[in-house]
């Protein structure tokens, strides 16, 4: 998993409350277990017409939006279904902050799993970014995860809260099976001694 410190990126705008996962990322795109190839079907419903055409007013096939890092969204983003899918495809798109009001919770864990630093903050700043965020590619908004700021295009600072270990395992890339590598040493000497104490197993 990449390491997450610091974000100077592009911000796409989508003001929408209650997008759950089928949006994010329909059920017909759940088949595979490779994390790599769904960015395409990101919010295939909203991107694309029956033709598979893209539907210009999305968002995220406005020019200025195609290369965004960072997604402004409103409440309760990620609500329905429990899919990993989601983050899969919200990573692989290439944005890996998403800050919104509020989150369904297996979501907001599930992000922090693949890489992507979901921010919480209140309704009145997520306008501000949402403002500025409909500037376009002219407007970078910068993202700072030791030090838990986001700053607007102009200067604006705001604070978020961010649990420790979750910030812990973003900041160096641990997932749950980089996690589980960093105790290897002690795992192997666990499994030499067990060897050893009981051969027949």
């Amino acid at each position: 998993m990449q390491k997450f410190t610091k974000l100077s990126g592009i911000a796409a705008p989508m003001p929408l409350v209650n997008i759950d996962t089928d949006m994010i990322i329909p059920k017909q795109f759940l088949k595979t277990i490779k994390r790599s190839g769904l960015g395409v079907n990101l919010f295939d419903e909203m991107r694309y017409d029956d033709d598979r055409n893209e539907i210009p007013d999305f968002v995220l096939n406005k020019p200025q939006y195609r290369d965004a890092q960072i997604l402004v969204a409103g409440d309760n983003f990620g609500c329905g279904s429990s899919r990993e899918h989601a983050p899969w495809a919200i990573a692989d798109f290439g944005i890996t902050c998403v800050i919104a009001p509020s989150y369904a919770d297996i979501f907001y864990n599930n992000c922090f799993k693949n890489g992507i630093l979901p921010i919480v903050l209140p309704q009145e700043q997520v306008d501000v970014l949402m403002k500025d965020a409909e500037k376009g590619s002219n407007a970078r908004i910068e993202v700072d995860l030791e030090a838990q700021t986001v700053t607007t295009s102009d200067g604006e600072t705001f604070s978020f809260e961010v649990d420790s270990f979750k910030k812990h395992c973003l900041m160096n890339g641990l997932d749950d099976i980089g996690l589980t590598m960093e105790k290897a040493a002690s795992i192997d000497a666990f499994e030499a001694q067990a060897a050893t104490v009981r051969p027949w197993v």
